[in-house]
């Protein structure tokens, strides 16, 4: 059977996504789009000889009969509203990170999804399908470094453009490492403290760069993460966790290693979309292979939720300066992994 999807959202990503829909994944085909911006939802569908009916209304093209399962890809405002009419039309849905942009519509969605039954969403956190973070799992889960005491992480742009503000370090770029250590470590968090940095002199705006976000879990295992969004000379994220018996670290990208000019380099990516490329594709096709046998097997709303919870409780430690509990209930049984 072939998934037919409609697509809500035609910006970078969401062209992105239909384009790896069309041309790269298989078992899935685009057959309706919409977004705020028609014509050039129009344009793009002319260019790229897609066969989709272009929708004036997002909730109209939820409800298409011939649409199967949906992808959103708008707006982060505007998220809570079509995950809501993809449930209320029992319709699996896949929604790019943030479920919603606040932890009170995210637990609506949680809520609404419970009520009708059946797992439908899944959100788009891809780190968990990256190779790297998977063998990290791998070790873990096989007890190579025996239990997990620390976790010592960064996350590093070389820059953010001018839209990027106030505290969007934690709620937009932290939410990735909030989401994949919690699923790396199988831990919740418990509290979270964020200390300032030396500001470089690129934070324009108000902007505060780098943080310190320090976690600590219900299991006592202690996390530290650098966030540093204009550091310049690349894309770099990097992941170590120090076991019992030993320390294992994230892999870095493969690139070419060079003897040149009296020096040994390796080049050092600056795009994000190119570092995590593969796990798009990966996520994605599981996606549309669990739709289509009815299952939800990555991210689920609960999990959006929990990452919405620990992005404020990020954002109060910020702005108090204090030690912030997290305070989250347990798992529903609905959510409980099989």
């Amino acid at each position: 059977m072939t998934l037919k999807i409609g697509v809500i959202g035609t910006g970078a990503i969401g062209q992105d996504h239909i384009r790896r829909l069309t041309n790269t994944l298989t078992g899935a085909e685009v057959v309706a789009v919409n977004d705020i911006n028609l014509d050039e939802t129009k344009a793009f569908v002319a260019r790229e000889k897609l066969g989709a009916k272009v929708y004036d209304n997002g909730q109209e093209l939820i409800r298409a009969s011939d649409v199967d399962a949906l992808v959103v890809t708008s707006w982060g405002p505007s998220h809570a509203e079509f995950v809501l009419g993809s449930i209320a039309a029992g319709k699996p849905v896949f929604c790019e990170k943030p479920l919603a942009t606040t932890a009170k519509d995210a637990r609506s969605i949680v809520d609404a999804e419970i009520r009708h039954g059946r797992k439908l969403v899944q959100v788009g956190f891809m780190r968990r399908y990256d190779a790297g973070y998977r063998m990290l799992k791998a070790a873990l889960q096989a007890g190579t470094i025996g239990e997990a005491l620390m976790v010592h992480c960064a996350h590093r742009n070389p820059s953010v453009p001018d839209t990027y503000t106030g505290d969007m370090a934690l709620t937009d770029s932290f939410v990735h490492e909030i989401d994949v250590l919690r699923w790396l470590l199988d831990d919740d968090y418990v509290t979270a403290q964020v200390v300032n940095g030396r500001d470089t002199r690129r934070a324009e705006g108000g902007l505060r760069d780098p943080h310190f976000v320090l976690l600590e879990t219900r299991k006592g295992i202690r996390i530290d993460v650098e966030i540093y969004v204009n550091c310049q000379y690349g894309y770099d994220i990097q992941c170590q966790v120090v076991g019992e018996t030993g320390i294992a670290n994230l892999p870095e990208p493969m690139s070419l290693l060079l003897r040149k000019d009296a020096s040994l380099s390796q080049a050092i990516l600056t795009d994000w979309k190119q570092r995590f490329i593969a796990s798009y594709d990966v996520e994605l096709q599981e996606w549309i292979n669990s739709t289509r046998d009815g299952e939800v097997h990555g991210p689920t709303s609960w999990d959006g939720y929990f990452a919405s919870v620990t992005a404020d409780a990020c954002v109060e430690a910020k702005r108090t300066r204090a030690i912030v509990p997290i305070s989250i209930d347990d798992t529903p049984a609905f959510y409980a992994r099989r």
